[in-house]
């Protein structure tokens, strides 16, 4: 038995049916495709603020992770809070990334409130507080040295205009034989009108090189004083008549220029005998 022929009629009719089922089926997907990259900004991880909180510094803020449709811009709100972080109030024109800390903010905390925005919406999210902002260091004297006291200080405690004094030093033996082997060398430091400086760092060095060797720099105690051994060098001694060994010492504050600053430079010399 054959099966019956369909109307010419018939089969066209399906045939468009079947074309818009899949036209419909394309377009339908493209706009489920163009809803799921459409979203307003959410906050997945909250602003945080750096830098340091005391009056004169400066804080900068980080808005955080957003995730939704980009672009996304931000804009920032810098807060003063009480010192527990709450009862907030925003700052009048404090609307940067960057905020100076200001006097007023002393004894308070800060938050910064971001807001991110994009063509579909925005929503904020607020900081963590600062800790309690504190006063503004108080500038060094002018004199560069404590204002008060009369005991040993901290090199941290000394600036310009005020130096570094290499005012002591001995050796030991007190006098270098032809083959001392090795010499320790004790070398003090004062600033401040004869104060002793702990934590200087002092540089020890034999002129001419290469009699001893240089020491690594040695820092200074409470008492002021400073040890370094060198070690005797092929060159030792520079001439058969040497009557002294000459050795460049200098004082500094740590992190400071080698030339500036603080920084102080002497040369000594201790006596010789080549006969012992």
């Amino acid at each position: 038995m054959r099966a019956s022929k369909l109307p010419r009629r018939t089969l066209t009719a399906l045939a468009l049916a079947l074309s818009a089922l899949a036209i419909g089926a394309i377009f339908g997907v493209a706009g489920n495709s163009n809803a799921a990259g459409t979203a307003a900004p959410s906050n997945t991880s909250p602003p945080t603020i750096s830098g340091t909180a005391q009056a004169g510094q400066s804080l900068k803020a980080d808005p955080g992770k957003w995730s939704g449709s980009t672009p996304i811009t931000y804009s920032y709100q810098w807060q003063r809070c009480d010192k527990n972080g709450g009862s907030c109030a925003g700052i009048s024109g404090a609307n940067k990334q960057l905020y100076d800390v200001v006097g007023q903010d002393v004894g308070n905390t800060l938050r910064v409130r971001v807001t991110a925005k994009n063509s579909d919406g925005s929503a904020s999210s607020t900081s963590v507080p600062t800790a309690v902002v504190t006063a503004a260091a108080a500038p060094p004297p002018a004199t560069g040295c404590p204002s008060s006291g009369s005991g040993g200080i901290a090199v941290t405690q000394v600036s310009p205009p005020a130096r570094l004094n290499l005012d002591g030093f001995t050796s030991n033996p007190s006098t270098i034989g032809r083959n001392p082997g090795s010499i320790t060398l004790r070398v003090h430091v004062s600033a401040c009108g004869g104060r002793d400086v702990s934590g200087a760092t002092v540089y020890a060095a034999a002129v001419p090189f290469e009699q001893f060797n240089v020491p690594p720099e040695a820092t200074t105690g409470s008492d002021g004083w400073a040890t370094l051994t060198m070690n005797q060098a092929s060159r030792y001694p520079a001439s058969s008549h040497e009557q002294q060994l000459t050795v460049f010492l200098r004082a500094r504050k740590s992190g400071e220029n080698l030339l500036g600053g603080i920084s102080t430079r002497r040369l000594v010399a201790f006596n010789v005998n080549l006969n012992q």
